[in-house]
């Protein structure tokens, strides 16, 4: 693919390295000649010194001819810009990196829409759904968002005997925008169907959108009665993105936080969520608010030498459960040594976004599910493709592909039998690789 990256900082330029070992046709666009000296000297790809919201540069870079272009710059404004001038110039796809939640917040402006960009990705909330993930069901199988992140994906566990184990699925009584998406038993996956009965020890797969995920997880009960005590070591992005989920599910959370300002606007844009204004690198403070007691410990401080040293402190106090965010790969390792349990690599959550998004025609983004025989597939829907023609049961879809949800006009639900899908929906399936050519026949252009 000929790919179009606009920003040649850390971001940006480690997706040109990902891009670049995937064999694909890569461009690089930044303002900054040693930045662009770098790129050139590094990789191989096309270097362009240049700013990513003006058209000569992006005409310079091939925009027209691009089937994506990626704008990951360390400004939103100028990510929006040149991600929607790329859109309107030719780009087939377009990305855009995005940090303040004022550009994902479908409540008060759709600027993805707006400025006609494909996807807007925040890395810091990225980051924290991953973290969420762990801290619910430590171990599980990361699967991504979906749908604008308006669709999230739980990998839970059947662990007793009752009304899971005692009702086929469709007499499970999920709530109306839930979906169980597959069932893994005995190292065997497939995909759910209505006439299943779940058995103890089965891993299954729901789908549902994040308002949701406490529902879900009552029904299978999940976790202990009680709510876990979450403690996050520094009061940034990726922080208040997980603050925010953890709280709407149930958990007691506190941050530690230096700053007295942004103490005070995370107080504002959180609800139960306690804030205490101290540093949790000095080990008097994490002693004084019983970090020791804490079921989990996330150190995200900001750089990945304070966000080890923290994991240790709190590893060292006899916190249960100890993460850490990292950025360099390398780090791994030496964080397992360290004693810290999970690393969560901001950098690798990124580039599996990126990968996803690799694709041609109407699909948006593949991600496979564990065993690579099942793939999870958001899929636009384009006038004169046969999915506008009928209701979704006369479609005719394969007898091992599964409809999670579509979302309509920024509202992201389960479809039933007698709905239909309009131009300009996108579709989330499930599907076995081989019927998954003929699912995606049915959601493009019929030729005449």
């Amino acid at each position: 693919m000929n790919i179009v990256i606009l920003g040649a900082g850390r971001v940006g330029s480690s997706i040109a390295e990902l891009l670049c070992e995937l064999d694909h046709s890569v461009t690089v666009v930044d303002h900054d000649p040693a930045k662009v000296a770098h790129v050139n000297e590094q990789y191989d790809v096309r270097a362009i010194l240049g700013s990513a919201s003006q058209s000569s540069v992006l005409f310079q870079a091939g925009i027209s001819g691009a089937d994506m272009c990626m704008a990951m710059t360390g400004q939103d404004e100028v990510n929006i810009v040149g991600a929607s001038m790329a859109k309107t110039m030719g780009a087939r796809r377009s990305i855009a990196r995005v940090f303040a939640p004022v550009f994902r917040d479908l409540s008060t402006f759709d600027y993805q829409i707006h400025f006609g960009i494909d996807r807007m990705l925040s890395l810091e909330h990225l980051t924290a759904m991953e973290l969420a993930r762990e801290i619910r069901e430590p171990g599980s199988v990361v699967v991504e968002q979906f749908s604008r992140g308006g669709l999230e994906v739980q990998e839970l566990t059947v662990g007793r005997q009752g009304k899971l184990t005692d009702n086929v699925v469709r007499d499970l009584g999920l709530p109306p925008n839930v979906r169980l998406g597959t069932i893994l038993r005995e190292n065997r996956m497939w995909i759910a169907s209505a006439d299943d009965q779940l058995q103890i020890g089965d891993k299954v797969t729901v789908f549902s959108r994040p308002e949701d995920v406490k529902a879900v997880r009552a029904i299978f009960k999940t976790g202990a009665q009680t709510p876990k005590r979450v403690v996050i070591g520094g009061g940034g992005e990726t922080s208040l993105h997980l603050a925010r989920t953890l709280e709407r599910e149930g958990f007691k959370v506190m941050i530690m936080e230096q700053d007295e300002e942004r103490c005070k606007l995370l107080a504002k844009q959180l609800e139960s969520t306690s804030i205490i204004n101290a540093s949790a690198s000095e080990i008097e403070n994490l002693k004084e608010q019983h970090v020791g007691n804490a079921d989990v410990f996330v150190a995200c401080a900001g750089s990945d030498d304070d966000n080890m040293m923290l994991g240790v402190k709190a590893r060292d106090l006899g916190t249960s459960q100890v993460m850490s965010v990292i950025g360099r790969l390398d780090y791994a390792s030496v964080i397992k040594r360290l004693g810290i349990d999970v690393a969560v690599s901001s950098r690798d959550i990124m580039a599996r976004q990126i990968v996803s998004y690799l694709n041609e025609g109407v699909v948006v983004s593949r991600t496979k599910m564990p065993g690579g025989l099942i793939d999870v597939i958001e899929v636009d829907v384009v006038e004169g493709a046969p999915a506008t023609d009928v209701p979704l049961m006369e479609l005719g879809l394969p007898e091992r592909c599964l409809v999670v949800a579509v979302i309509q006009q920024d509202q992201v639900r389960v479809p039933g039998a007698k709905d239909r899908f309009a131009v300009r929906d996108t579709v989330v399936l499930i599907v076995e690789d081989d019927v998954a050519e003929a699912a995606l026949g049915l959601f493009r252009r019929e030729r005449k």
